[in-house]
């Protein structure tokens, strides 16, 4: 018999997260006896005590907390597998517009855990700006997009508020000299209006050191010095820091973060590769906030 079935694990996870046999039984749906047998069934098969029974609950062992990090692992890919056994497979096409920003964060995460689940589904992925995402929505070349909204007045799912932040390297400081060299989107209105813009309303001299088009060659720029870069604050690279009130430097905006459809039409494709990019958001949601 395997000394860590999953009944086992779960019950352990239970007490263990909950800190009492009577609230885990709630959360598992079985009776504290039911639950009590288990976690010393769990016991017996290890050959020792993964839990101190004291007045104020349960408290884990050396043993027990070196149990944990497996316990969730084993249940959590459990868990996965059978979503993924329940779920009709999706076939078709789905084109999806991403902000070049997220290509290395949340895009991976979402398109990994999807193309695992629906090896049938066909996804292409367009990095590009907001303003160019929404005519491809509405030209029928795009079927979902995930775009800034800096007006806050749309009717879009929310996936994230990920503010703009000025950035610059820790070691290199280029944000004390004057004027201060920024890096830039080459074809941006939103650089002009708000990154450059919000520079000017705070009378901050500034001179465009480094320009690209995307935000992977910005960060490059804020890291090793050369400018400081317009970035989402859930995307500042290792050895940079935000620039903040207290250097003289104002926030860029408060962008939400939303998910928009192709108003021609959907499908269940599309839909699930929408519910994996709302799961994939979801960490940053929390983190950006």
């Amino acid at each position: 018999m395997n000394p860590l079935e999953s009944d086992l694990l779960r019950a352990f996870l239970a007490v263990a997260d909950s800190g009492s046999v009577t609230a885990a039984a709630d959360r598992v749906g079985r009776t504290q006896s039911a639950v009590s047998m288990q976690i010393r069934r769990l016991e017996d098969n290890l050959g020792q005590p993964l839990f101190l029974r004291q007045l104020r609950g349960m408290v884990l062992t050396p043993r027990g907390a070196q149990l944990m990090p497996y316990a969730r692992r084993v249940t959590q890919l459990l868990d996965e597998a059978a979503t993924a056994l329940r779920e009709k497979p999706l076939i078709g096409p789905v084109r999806i517009g991403i902000p070049d920003e997220y290509a290395e964060t949340v895009l991976p995460r979402a398109l990994a855990a999807f193309s695992e689940r629906h090896p049938a589904v066909e996804v292409t992925v367009r990095c590009d700006f907001t303003a160019s995402q929404q005519a491809a929505l509405q030209m029928d070349q795009l079927d979902l997009a995930v775009l800034y909204d800096s007006s806050h007045t749309s009717g879009d799912e929310v996936l994230a508020i990920d503010p703009t932040v000025w950035v610059t390297s820790i070691t290199h400081g280029q944000h004390r000299e004057d004027p201060v060299p920024i890096g830039m989107y080459m074809h941006s209105d939103w650089g002009r209006d708000f990154a450059i813009g919000s520079l000017d309303q705070n009378s901050i001299k500034w001179r465009i050191a480094f320009e690209c088009d995307t935000s992977a060659s910005l960060r490059v720029a804020a890291r090793t010095g050369l400018a400081i870069s317009p970035l989402s604050r859930s995307t500042i690279p290792h050895g940079c820091r935000e620039l903040t009130g207290a250097d003289g430097f104002p926030s860029v905006d408060r962008s939400r973060v939303v998910l928009r459809r192709n108003p021609h039409g959907t499908s269940e494709a599309i839909e699930g590769l929408a519910q994996m990019v709302r799961e994939a958001f979801r960490p940053l949601s929390g983190a950006a906030s």
